[in-house]
């Protein structure tokens, strides 16, 4: 559906903290599910932990909210008559976050979001991150469009 291309058209971020691969799939104001191909060369796993890498839980928490600002631009980009603009979607909070399995180098993360509410420029979703479809991390993340 989007592959890191358009990803990268939609979010700023780059190399090293581009978190998404692709979108699989997308239902613009409703749902989103994406994913992070976790390798042994990513940029953290040196120090995290020597001997025995594991993806840190706040970059699970990170990849998600790109996804959900995915969502977030392309929902006001459909419902926009007109020149839509440049726009950023800014991370504000989070709740509930749990973390439940480790992610390893080799893993595939399947994250998967969920809009709870809106309230233009405002955003509350539904996070949970999978790997081999068990739960690795679930968190309620807030979320603002902004002009860039």
């Amino acid at each position: 559906m989007m592959d890191c291309a358009q990803i990268m058209e939609v979010l700023p971020h780059r190399y090293p903290f581009l978190l998404v691969d692709r979108v699989d799939e997308m239902e613009l104001g409703q749902r989103i599910v994406a994913t992070k191909n976790v390798t042994i060369n990513e940029p953290f796993f040196p120090g995290h932990f020597p001997g025995h890498p594991i993806m840190p839980g706040v970059l699970i928490i990170e990849a998600m909210a790109q996804v959900g600002g995915i969502l977030a631009y392309k929902t006001a980009e459909s419902r926009q008559s007109g020149k839509f603009g440049r726009k950023l979607t800014y991370f504000m909070g989070i709740d509930k976050a749990k973390f439940r399995r480790p992610v390893n180098p080799g893993d595939t993360l399947r994250l998967e979001l969920t809009l709870l509410q809106e309230r233009a420029p405002y955003w509350k979703l539904q996070g949970r991150a999978f790997v081999d479809g068990k739960l690795v991390c679930e968190a309620e993340l807030k979320a603002m469009l902004a002009d860039a």
